[in-house]
This record gives structure tokens, sequence and C-alpha cells, in this order.
């Protein structure tokens, strides 16, 4: 019975100096190695993948996790310093204006009732009189001497009157043409005087417009007319009770000096006397 036995390879073809070394197992049919979800994700996308180690978001929320907190904003970097509560100055504080308001009431509502029991009303002023004398324009210059005579009448029957200040001027319709002071003086309850006061203009500027005016008014016939104004410092007193000062206006509106000719250069009151009004 005879054998076949498989000679050995020859060791020259092993050792064989000009076989190129590659450095890599010879090919054979081995099956690929598994692709990772990277490799698959990058063959798909281009991109690698993105791994997390996060646990999955809960369901129903676009976010996995809840927004951060805002950042600590403090307007003031300064603390300020303890302040403790004191019920007894608050209280105290409390009780002074209570006070305050209460008097305040209290002097109103004394000085509405003496308002209404004493009821002060304004006095009544009326020009019983005036003249003119020495009156000449020229070259729009005014020169002329009045002479004014007031009737005023307190009519109150409790109370007295006192005028401390008065200030008068006249007027050519809106121009002033000279102002004056008159004498202070009172009036007691119910009483009536007469005060006289004199103007005068010593070339008074008044324009051309004015000056022609009241040369067309003397020569018309119709005399000029003039208003009257006076302003005045009052105080109201009856008994221990008495008002602080009030401003008083009175107007004596339409003051008409009739003269006899063109040429006179005086004048006197055309008419009957006039109301003045008077305003508080």
């Amino acid at each position: 019975m005879s054998s076949t036995t498989t000679p050995p390879a020859p060791a020259a073809a092993a050792d064989d100096p000009n076989k190129p070394v590659t450095g890599y197992p010879t090919t054979g049919n081995y099956p690929p190695p598994p692709q990772t979800s990277y490799q698959q994700n990058y063959h798909q996308t281009g991109y690698p993948a993105q791994t997390s180690n996060y646990p999955p978001p809960p369901p129903g929320t676009g976010y996995p996790y809840s927004a951060p907190p805002p950042p600590y904003y403090n307007p003031n970097p300064y603390p300020h310093p303890h302040q403790t509560y004191d019920p007894q100055r608050a209280t105290f504080l409390r009780r002074v204006i209570i006070a305050g308001i209460s008097v305040f009431l209290i002097i109103g509502a004394i000085t509405f009732i003496l308002w209404l029991v004493i009821r002060p009303h304004l006095p009544d002023f009326r020009v019983d009189s005036a003249s003119v004398a020495n009156f000449n324009v020229t070259n729009s210059q005014l020169t002329a001497n009045w002479e004014i005579g007031f009737f005023v009448r307190n009519p109150n029957k409790k109370m007295t009157i006192f005028y401390d200040r008065i200030e008068g001027s006249i007027f050519y319709k809106d121009e002033s043409l000279t102002e004056t002071s008159l004498v202070p003086f009172f009036q007691e309850k119910k009483n009536e005087t007469t005060i006289s006061t004199r103007f005068t203009a010593m070339g008074t500027y008044v324009g051309e417009r004015t000056a022609k005016e009241m040369v067309g008014d003397k020569n018309n016939g119709g005399g000029v007319r003039f208003n009257v104004r006076m302003l005045a410092w009052v105080r109201f007193r009856s008994g221990a009770w008495r008002t602080r000062r009030h401003l008083m206006r009175v107007f004596c509106e339409d003051v008409r000096i009739g003269f006899s000719n063109t040429t006179s250069s005086t004048g006197s009151l055309s008419g009957s006397s006039k109301v003045c009004e008077v305003d508080l």
C-alpha cells in the first residue's frame, strides 16, 4: 500500500527577497465590518454625528430643559440702612396734621359766618363835578389842568372802610394823560364823603393821532370825553374783626368836558353826574 505525501513548500519561496512587502494581510473573502451610527450618519449627511449623553426629553415638550433663571439685577448696589418703624412718631405726626387742618377749617368757618352776618358791601363812587383849564394841544403835546369832584358813600351798616392808598389817573380812550395820588381817608358806617383832586399835564406827549382826535372832538362841539380811573387799597373793619388789604378798582367812564367854543381853553362837565363802576 503506497501513501502519497505532499512535499513541503520550498523555503526559497518564503525567503524570496524580491517579494514585495505590503504590511497588510492578504485579501481574502472576509465579511465587511459592521458600520457604526457615526459612520452611517456621516455617509448620509456629510457631517459627523452628534452624540449626547443626556437623557431624552419628556414627551410633549419642545425643549428638554427648563429655561435658566433671569440674571439678578439690583438697581441700587448700595444697601439701605435698616430703618425701624417708630409708632409713637407716626402717631405724633398724624395728630399734628389733623390739628393743623382742624384749625384751618375752624378759622375759615368763623370768617365765612362773620362775612354772612356782617355782609360787607363795596362803596359807591360818582363823579359830581369836573372841569379843565389851560387846555391846549400843540405838536402832539398836551397841557391841561383837571379838577374832579367825587361823591363816595359807604353803604355798610356794620363796617368802617379805610382807604389807605389811592392812585388816580385820566385817560383819553386808552391813552394815559396824567396821574396823581389822592389823600387817604376813612368812612364810618353809612357815611357819605365828597373828595376833590387835581390832575396836571404839562407838555405830555400824546402822539399825533390822539392829538388830532382830541382837537377834533373839541372843535365839533361835542366835548372831549375822558375816562377817570382809580386804584385804592382798602380795609374793612367791624369791631375787633378786620380784613386784610384789598385792591379796589374804580372806573368812571365817558366823563365829557364841554367847551363854549373852539378857541376856549376851559371847560366843565356836560350832562349829569357819572356813576362809577367799583370792582374788588
